[in-house]
């Protein structure tokens, strides 16, 4: 790739890696895929799947081994996302939703501020979510105005977050807010603010087109304090910090469209094969079987893109926002369409909630939006483009 792009170094996943994917398909079978249409419709949050990933320890694979957690890689963390997204899509939002909401920690905290937090992650007693975007501050996250001021051994934080996933059933959010106005980006610094802190409050539950399941909220600050120790690294930092954890979590984002891809392209070759008209199965006319190899091949096409670019992450390479874009962008727009045309193929069925293709397709939306919708991704990439191209000249 010209332009300044990193050349592709490849993965191989390892017999580990396979072992895990079993592992996390045979729960998502037995504990989740039985749940995931009584998930939509009620839209409550799944406290017995929670469990179940808890007790398998698949809620939370990526925190090392130093914090009593699987140290699993960022392949590892993908496949679980996948595995899980392939039966329900709101369910997968618990390991990607600790993962985005523990990586600015991981990332950038002090080792005594993980050490407080982080072994709670792993042993199931709490959630994390991640508190960006606001009302007048979604794309333009630098544009923000929850303020944090700093009083002796403590700040106070006041302001609002809008479209916070998790939230409500989290116990920690990690938190941006501006410590020094008169910066702009670098003005924004990154906190952890725990449920129970004076002045935190959690709103009214948004009524979404998809993942259900997982509760969206706003949170107020309303001279929150918390304690000066729960600062994520140097203050001025945050914005930076927000930016390094969507390289490593976008892939996520990534891996939770390519699982609900694949769970539509199950259905869809379960429903055709048995499905008749005109005589024979529906599988065995032309201009089906041109949908589904087209379905199949954008997805394992995303599935590549998503592996890669973990890898590339778990190695530490440069070009790591480039790749975390475009694994996302691409398996999003993949999960749309593969969706789309799973309804399709269902016919008038598929238009119900008999069958699972609806929900799936209204689950694979979201992922076109947040982690930066599509068209700020591409920008993402085409800025990285052109900065390798006036780099190497």
């Amino acid at each position: 790739m010209t332009g300044g792009a990193p050349e592709f170094t490849g993965y191989r996943l390892s017999d580990e890696h396979m072992m895990l994917r079993e592992a996390v398909r045979e729960l998502a079978e037995d504990k989740i895929a039985p749940r995931a249409a009584e998930i939509d419709a009620t839209g409550e949050f799944p406290w017995d799947v929670y469990d179940a990933l808890v007790k398998a320890g698949f809620h939370a694979v990526h925190i090392p081994e130093r914090y009593g957690g699987a140290g699993a890689d960022a392949v590892a963390t993908a496949i679980v996302v996948e595995e899980v997204a392939r039966v329900c899509a709101s369910s997968s939002l618990i390991p990607a939703g600790n993962k985005l909401g523990t990586m600015p920690l991981l990332l950038a905290a002090s080792e005594g501020l993980k050490q407080q937090v982080l072994p709670q992650v792993v042993s199931g007693a709490a959630m994390f979510s991640y508190a960006l975007s606001e009302r007048e501050a979604g794309s333009d996250a630098a544009a923000m105005r929850t303020r944090a001021v700093q009083h002796g051994d403590h700040w106070v934080l006041n302001g609002t977050k809008c479209f916070t996933t998790g939230a409500g059933v989290s116990t920690y959010y990690t938190v941006m807010a501006v410590t020094d106005p008169g910066r702009g980006a670098r003005g924004i610094s990154a906190f952890v603010v725990h449920r129970d802190d004076p002045g935190f409050s959690v709103g009214l539950k948004e009524c979404k087109l998809g993942i259900r399941g997982s509760p969206t909220c706003e949170i107020y600050f309303e001279d929150c304090v918390i304690p000066a120790d729960r600062i994520i690294g140097e203050p001025g930092t945050g914005f930076r910090t927000a930016l390094a954890t969507l390289d490593h979590t976008r892939m996520t984002t990534g891996a939770q469209a390519l699982g609900i891809a694949q769970g539509a392209i199950d259905a869809s070759l379960g429903y055709v094969t048995q499905r008749h008209q005109f005589g024979q199965p529906v599988a065995e006319f032309q201009g089906v079987q041109f949908m589904l190899a087209d379905m199949a091949m954008r997805t394992e096409a995303a599935r590549q893109l998503i592996y890669s670019a973990a890898a590339k992450a778990e190695r530490g390479e440069p070009g790591l926002t480039f790749h975390s874009a475009a694994a996302k962008v691409f398996a999003s727009d993949t999960a749309m369409a593969v969706t789309i045309d799973a309804v399709q193929l269902f016919g008038g069925y598929g238009y119900t909630r008999d069958f699972p293709v609806e929900r799936m397709m209204r689950d694979a939306k979201i992922t076109q939006i947040y982690e930066g919708t599509n068209q700020i991704n591409r920008l993402v990439m085409a800025r990285q483009l052109l900065k390798g191209l006036n780099s190497s000249r």
